[in-house]
């Protein structure tokens, strides 16, 4: 293991669930995740390996029968994972977006229902917030939620679900017209038991998860749209009880998906970095090593400047987050820095490979297709650069 993106101040436990999932990856992943990647095929061996792990659990408190880990610990373990195969991390981003959605704004009886067996990955999560028509105007949506007694019925379409298909339980956005004095204040988070499966839903009348979308990369994991017509829903699952909150809900688990999104380019980033210098040691052109011509040498150098950089960056995000503080400059720096960095690295990696690497014999040809994604996941460069923009504005404002 080289001496990049290493973590100081860890405890032995943090250590060595590292050292598990770091094995785990070198035995389980990365000698299939290209042939599985080819055939875009869901990765089932190795997410129930991940369940003996206990990874789907990583963060669930222990009295839910979870690890109880932090925020850096599970950034961490996603930066190993999505140094395999990012796909497999996607599998585990999403779901520990609902586990923390739960955790932190859900009902006791919430809690009780769904972290058990969101832990143990019997019940598997998934983010709705996306429509075909939203971009990135949260305040737009028009999925609706429809008070009927104690239930709601819910109407709509969604767009860009990771795991919508292979997911048990669902958080979706929608708006619910209750008296809010702003559209932040209108939209509610439902959370909805669903069977995985793909086509209309045997257990939800009027749900229906179409297919997958066709992608270029982040091939593997399934990302599907969400039909939604005349879903009832109880009132009791609505997050936290209280109509409303949604779009807060919502935000808070984009905020700590920012920091895992920064993690994935940070893995992703630090494989194409070791494909590039382990291919740089062996191809030969005039007589010697690429590795010892100074312009492969300035191109290796730059790449482990980013991929440190972008490492350092994220574990500051996380431990932000940990601390119980406002982390939203700093999980926008994470991902903005992270995700230019790992285009900028897969890149420069896909050039020391000259020809070969627009082969797909080799492994550098599907970090090139998958490190397009991280640009726009959990919100664009643009958006990110806003955030951090007017956080900075309110850091520094000058005094009337």
């Amino acid at each position: 293991m080289g001496r990049l993106a290493q973590t100081d101040g860890l405890t032995e436990i943090q250590r060595d669930i590292l050292a598990t999932v770091r094995d785990f990856v070198d035995k389980e992943i990365i000698p299939v995740a290209t042939e599985l990647e080819h055939k875009d095929e869901y990765p089932t061996a190795i997410v129930e390996g991940m369940k003996q792990l206990g990874l789907f659990g990583l963060t669930i408190p222990e009295e839910f029968g979870g690890l109880g880990e932090s925020l850096l610990t599970y950034a961490l373990v996603v930066e190993e994972i999505a140094r395999g195969w990012m796909s497999v991390s996607g599998i585990v981003n999403t779901h520990f977006i609902v586990a923390h959605m739960i955790n932190a704004h859900g009902t006791q009886e919430q809690k009780d229902y769904f972290l058990p067996k969101m832990a143990a990955g019997e019940l598997r999560g998934a983010f709705s917030m996306s429509e075909p028509a939203l971009g990135s105007d949260v305040s737009a949506i028009s999925t609706k939620g429809v008070k009927d007694g104690q239930f709601y019925v819910l109407n709509g379409q969604k767009m860009w679900l990771t795991n919508g298909g292979t997911s048990s339980v669902v958080a979706v956005l929608c708006k619910t017209d209750e008296g809010g004095d702003t559209p932040y204040k209108n939209m509610t988070t439902f959370l909805i038991e669903k069977t995985p499966g793909f086509g209309p839903n045997e257990t939800v009348p009027g749900l229906t998860v179409p297919g997958k979308i066709e992608k270029m990369g982040y091939k593997g994991v399934d990302t599907t749209e969400l039909v939604l017509q005349d879903v009832r829903v109880p009132a009791d699952r609505i997050l936290g009880g209280v109509p409303g909150k949604g779009f807060y809900q919502m935000m808070d688990g984009v905020e700590v998906g920012r920091v895992n999104v920064a993690a994935r380019g940070c893995g992703v980033a630090r494989r194409a970095f070791e494909l590039g210098i382990a291919y740089a040691q062996q191809r030969t052109t005039f007589g010697k090593k690429i590795a010892e011509h100074q312009a492969i040498q300035f191109k290796l150098a730059e790449m482990a400047t980013k991929v440190e950089a972008a490492h350092q960056m994220m574990v500051m995000a996380a431990r932000k987050k940990d601390s119980g503080q406002r982390n939203d400059l700093e999980a926008g720096m994470a991902k903005y820095l992270a995700s230019e960095y790992c285009k900028e690295v897969v890149e420069d990696s896909f050039r020391i490979h000259g020809g070969y690497g627009f082969s797909k014999e080799y492994e550098i040809e599907r970090l090139y297709r998958e490190a397009p994604m991280l640009l726009i996941g959990e919100g664009t460069a643009e958006i990110q650069k806003m955030i951090v923009g007017r956080r900075l504005l309110e850091e520094y404002r000058l005094a009337d």
